[in-house]
């Protein structure tokens, strides 16, 4: 008797919303490095199409709201959160899903999620935050799948921090000064202050977690789950497969997908 084949799993189709700032090509390439299929893109029908988002960011966030509202992007991307794809900021594209910031002049942000940003209180040390830094987990996600259950260290790069009004939004904290949420979750929007590109092997994982719960969720509805008991975690140890971790690495820079820059900005997140 002949084995039956199991059908291969469907690829995810993430798009990686162009806006004209941030990091698109680095998590364009780590998406694809994940086994997702990943466009750069800021055509309507396309992002409609999505399995799922990510909005990427360095830069200011009034700027970066700005931009979105121009290209018509911040009705659509909660036109499609209301429709059940899930959606991961990162850097400055977590603390745009929050209702205002405080950056440069108060701004109104896409407001899913409540909460402010405001400016990152390091108690007299340099700003912006840079560097590796460790990160625990207040509860399970299906962002932290894979991951050591108590945490690990990820890179960041910012001068603000989120502050979500619900406790029960923050996934992930670290501290610099203060602590300070790092990852939030709400439902199926999702967010985060680090690099997941730039925070090699832990960084792969989280965006492969987050690959894998977007297959075929689209118009489904309520929090993601998780599977299984997670395992015991072993010692976090220094983030990288090779080389020095002080510097982060990206994954290269993928072929051009149409990119175009609105504005520059400086790194401001």
């Amino acid at each position: 008797m002949r084995a039956v084949e199991k059908p291969s799993p469907r690829i995810a189709q993430i798009a990686v919303v162009d806006y004209g700032m941030g990091n698109r090509r680095s998590v364009h390439k780590a998406l694809e490095h994940v086994g997702a299929q990943a466009a750069i893109t800021r055509d309507h029908d396309e992002l409609r199409a999505a399995d799922a988002l990510v909005v990427p960011g360095v830069g200011a966030f009034p700027l970066a709201m700005r931009n979105l509202h121009e290209l018509g992007l911040d009705d659509l991307i909660r036109a499609c959160v209301a429709d059940g794809v899930p959606l991961l900021g990162i850097c400055l594209g977590m603390q745009l899903l929050f209702e205002r910031s405080e950056e440069l002049e108060a701004t109104e942000g896409l407001g899913l999620i409540p909460g402010t940003v405001t400016r990152l209180d390091a108690g007299g040390r340099r700003v912006p935050h840079i560097g590796w830094n460790d990160v625990s987990f207040q509860r399970r996600s299906p962002l932290t799948e894979g991951l050591p259950v108590d945490g690990c260290p990820f890179y960041h790069v910012h001068s603000l921090a989120a502050r979500p009004s619900d406790p029960q939004d923050t996934v992930g904290t670290s501290e610099y000064g203060e602590r300070f949420a790092t990852i939030v979750t709400r439902g199926r929007v999702l967010g985060v202050q680090f690099h997941p590109e730039k925070s090699s092997a832990h960084g792969l994982t989280m965006l492969r977690s987050f690959t894998r719960m977007c297959r075929g969720a689209r118009g489904t509805s309520g929090t993601p789950g998780t599977s299984g008991t997670p395992g015991t975690p072993g010692t976090p140890g220094t983030p990288g497969t090779s080389g020095t971790p002080g510097t982060p690495g990206t994954l290269g820079t993928p072929a051009a997908a149409g990119a175009r820059v609105v504005a520059p900005a400086p790194a401001r997140a």
